[in-house]
Order: structure tokens, then C-alpha cells, then sequence
């Protein structure tokens, strides 16, 4: 079994700083690609952020320049710190990872269950 934990959701003030963090757990044997989507009230889905295991990042237009992801490799941890937080960047934040569980096996998505981030006005 494979769980991914998140932590850090919160309320914070428009023009504020968040911390978010997903740790997997289980079999793994090696984790890609890892991130974060968002989803808004009324609102599809949408990548906020990824980066691969060598580090290459991705962002959404929304979010380039404020928002940082990272990964500890060691610890099958991805984060994403948050600056300059907008009232539009209330919604739940959903970690996922590419996970091989297995050396002999292909990569498959797990999802987070989500933290709600709320910015207030």
C-alpha cells in the first residue's frame, strides 16, 4: 500500500506566506514525478506545480514567481511554499507523485486526499 499524507492547511491573509508538505509512505521503490493541483470552489481542477526527480520544475502562469516546489528524496517528500498569497489561491491543495512500487514495475499516479488553503481578504 502507498499513502500520501499532506499537512499545512490553513487560513492566512492576503499578502501572506504558506507552507505545504506531502509525504509518501509504502512500498516504493522510486518516486518521478512529484506535485501539487488545486482545485477552487465551482472550479476544475488545475496543476499548480510539478518537479521531477532531477529537480526540473513547472509552474502555472497564476502562480510563477510566487510559489516554490521542492522535494527531499530522502524523506519521499514534496513541498510548496507559498508567498504573496492571493484571496484567488483559496481552494484545496492536492499533492500527487509518480510512485514505482516495485523495480520491476511502471509508474502509476497517487493522489493525496487535499488541505484546504483559505487567503483571506
Amino acid at each position: 500500500q502507498v499513502q500520501l499524507v499532506e499537512s499545512g492547511g490553513g487560513l492566512v491573509q492576503t499578502g501572506g506566506s504558506w507552507r505545504l508538505s506531502c509525504a509518501a509512505s509504502g512500498s516504493i521503490f522510486r518516486l518521478n514525478t512529484m506535485g501539487w493541483y488545486r482545485q477552487a470552489p465551482g472550479k476544475q481542477r488545475e496543476l499548480v506545480a510539478s518537479i521531477t526527480r532531477g529537480g526540473i520544475t513547472n509552474y502555472a502562469v497564476s502562480v510563477k514567481g510566487r510559489f516554490t516546489i521542492s522535494r527531499d528524496n530522502g524523506k519521499n517528500t514534496v513541498y510548496l511554499e507559498m508567498n504573496s498569497l492571493k484571496p484567488e489561491d483559496t481552494a484545496v491543495y492536492i499533492c500527487y507523485t509518480q510512485i514505482i512500487r516495485f523495480a520491476w514495475d511502471s509508474d502509476m499516479n497517487y493522489w493525496g486526499k487535499g488541505t484546504l488553503v483559505t487567503v483571506s481578504s
